[in-house]
């Protein structure tokens, strides 16, 4: 009794993780040109002294400290460089 074929599945692929996410918390001290965030869409927006890349990415334009916080009619979190 030979097992010969066996049938080929369909499955076993996945994306490789994109490393998205928060890459510089509240309080944190920059300089201009690091990323704050990295996300898909705007999850956070642009505040003061911030840049943001065409995928999305929030940079710092100055050297600070970096600010979230909530703000307006929609909630919508932001993030701004503020300076030391």
């Amino acid at each position: 009794a030979h097992k010969k074929a066996g049938g080929s599945t369909k499955n076993g692929r996945d994306s490789e993780s994109k490393r998205l996410g928060v890459k510089r918390f509240g309080g944190e001290s920059v300089l201009a040109g690091n990323i704050i965030v990295r996300q898909r869409g705007t999850r956070f927006h642009a505040g003061n002294n911030m840049g943001i890349g065409k995928d999305h990415t929030l940079f710092a334009l100055a050297d600070g400290k970096v600010k979230f916080e909530v703000k307006g009619p929609n909630n919508r979190k932001f993030v701004s460089i503020v300076a030391e």
